[in-house]
């Protein structure tokens, strides 16, 4: 072995860490707030927000202390609800309005590890981060940048639904704890993602490890809330709900959310300091010498890129249905005698029946993750573009619609696979609780179905993006974030009706129990052929990027 290739693995100690390396976060912090001036204020507002408008919607709806407290007592007798949910500490407005705003810790979770790894992990993946760093900005300035932003916006979130929550007249400190809670879950998730970020050379891992850590946490959240509690203390997700705003607020929880993001943040740059820039921890290995004869064309290699991401959702949403299936049984019993919420269900198009109401909106719920997943599949196409792959594919005999067509197929048949399987586990679980498999698995099944139009325009709008505007792809989740808000708050918030009109999900059939109608699926699914069409004939046309 010669001396040059000894010294090659010869360990260096990096050098020590100074003022120098942290030159540039501003301006990385700027550039990162003008790329995500759009998405960024759409979530802060939905997280800030939303939990107030439910405590409205309860006040309305119970207007006594023994509706409260049935509504309580019922709830904490069912496992189901309280795995999907968290416990219900006691039968205050404030303790059941935020009670279902409990998921919120879980989407904060996302929303920032995404957040975080688009701007350390894929700025790498692409050159990007390289370029930048050839200048003189310091070593740590992106990642700095990356959490000032989504640790930032975690806390502002906090701050906001604090306010939100002190402005319907609830007690302070409750309100306080609940802002708390949710920014403690934005912190540490940021420090998973910063972590995770280090792991691989691809975004798409890294993703994938800092997803895994959200579900194995929402996981041990649910198991324990659901049995005897121990779990939930393992989870920072658990940790989040033992705050007990409203219910004599335990403010001690605090501390080790606190402390595991400190850590987890310091773990990040000290794993930063040692590795190269586009390098992960984890060494990429060496493919097969001779390729497998399934990725002779591009459906096979746009199924050995694509089979990992449809496992976990289908797995994912699987499970979920399972949870819907089981909390479903005796969701009356939180209605008690209120009539109001009754004649509400009634007015929006549902069905008599509470439970497959209950099942009809979980779904849709099911359907915005879904549809996530469906711009997650389609952003492929944008990806493989960006990191200049797709040009020595189209130069053989491979034409763009070809390959195209490939990836979107994926997108389009993944999330109707995960609702399926979703719509099964659902309806096994809830015709066993009644008594009824064959009656109720056929109109589940149904209830998941009739949401895949609406799934399908989302990987629509995002392949129109592609082919017209290819920088402004992502902007895709903004757009789902935007239908979110409109869906969730519109109606409470009184937004006008063409507004309430935009966002798809509405507007599926009210299944199980309501009446069918195939004019709004004909119409969504005409509007997302002609987003795909539209957007593959102009992806044909422009020049690769």
């Amino acid at each position: 072995m010669s001396t040059a290739t000894v010294s090659r693995y010869r360990p260096v100690e990096p050098a020590p860490v100074s003022s120098s390396d942290f030159k540039g976060t501003l301006h990385f912090l700027r550039l990162f707030l003008r790329r995500d001036r759009i998405a960024l204020p759409l979530w802060i507002l939905i997280f800030a927000f939303a939990p107030a408008l439910y405590v409205a919607s309860i006040a309305d709806i119970y207007t006594s202390d023994a509706q409260l407290a049935e509504f309580a007592a019922t709830t904490a007798a069912s496992p189901a609800q309280i795995a999907m949910y968290g416990p219900i500490f006691n039968s205050s407005l404030g303790s059941v309005g935020v009670w279902k705003a409990g998921i919120y810790y879980t989407l904060i979770g996302l929303v920032v590890i995404l957040t975080v790894i688009r701007h350390t992990r894929a700025e790498e993946e692409t050159g990007r981060a390289e370029l930048l760093d050839s200048t003189s900005v310091g070593r740590y300035s992106g990642l700095t940048a990356a959490l000032l932003l989504a640790g930032g916006a975690s806390v502002v979130t906090g701050i906001l639904c604090a306010a939100a929550l002190l402005a319907r007249d609830l007690p302070v400190g409750g309100s306080v704890a609940f802002g708390t809670s949710l920014a403690c879950s934005g912190l540490v998730f940021t420090a998973v993602a910063a972590v995770a970020a280090q792991v691989s050379t691809g975004a798409r891992v890294a993703r994938g490890v800092a997803l895994t850590v959200l579900g194995v946490a929402f996981a041990l959240r649910a198991v324990g809330d659901a049995g005897s509690g121990t779990l939930s203390w393992f989870s920072p997700l658990g940790w989040d709900l033992q705050i007990r705003p409203y219910a004599d607020e335990r403010w001690w929880v605090v501390v080790p959310s606190l402390v595991t993001a400190v850590v987890l943040t310091w773990a990040a740059y000290a794993l930063l300091r040692r590795r190269d820039v586009g390098a992960g921890l984890i060494a990429e290995r060496p493919g097969p010498t001779d390729a497998s004869p399934a990725l002779a064309g591009t459906l096979g290699l746009a199924w050995r890129m694509h089979r990992g991401t449809l496992a976990a959702w289908t797995a994912g949403l699987g499970l979920y249905g399972l949870l819907i299936g089981s909390a479903a049984k005796g969701i009356g019993g939180q209605v008690g005698d209120s009539q109001t919420i009754r004649d509400i269900i009634t007015r929006m198009g549902g069905s008599q029946s509470l439970e497959e109401s209950f099942i009809g909106y979980a779904f849709t719920m099911l359907a915005v993750a879904a549809a996530a997943y469906a711009i997650s599949a389609s952003l492929r196409l944008y990806s493989e573009e960006n990191a200049q792959r797709l040009e020595p594919v189209t130069a053989g005999s491979v034409g763009r619609v070809r390959w195209a067509s490939s990836h979107i197929l994926f997108a389009l048949l993944g999330p109707a696979v995960a609702m399926i399987v979703a719509g099964v586990a659902a309806g096994l679980t809830y015709g066993s609780s009644i008594g009824d498999v064959g009656g109720a698995l056929p109109d589940v099944i149904g209830a998941a179905l009739v949401q895949l139009p609406a799934i399908w325009m989302l990987a629509g709008v995002t392949v129109l993006l592609f082919g017209v505007v290819p920088r402004f792809t992502p902007v895709a989740w903004g757009v789902l974030v935007a239908f979110l808000l409109i869906f969730m708050v519109g109606s409470i918030a009184q937004f006008p009706q063409t507004v309430l009109n935009l966002e798809p999900f509405s507007h599926a059939p009210k299944l199980p129990g309501g009446q069918f109608e195939a004019t709004p699926i004909v119409w969504l699914l005409l509007i997302t052929v002609v987003l795909i069409v539209v957007g593959v004939a102009a992806f044909r046309r422009r020049d690769l990027r």
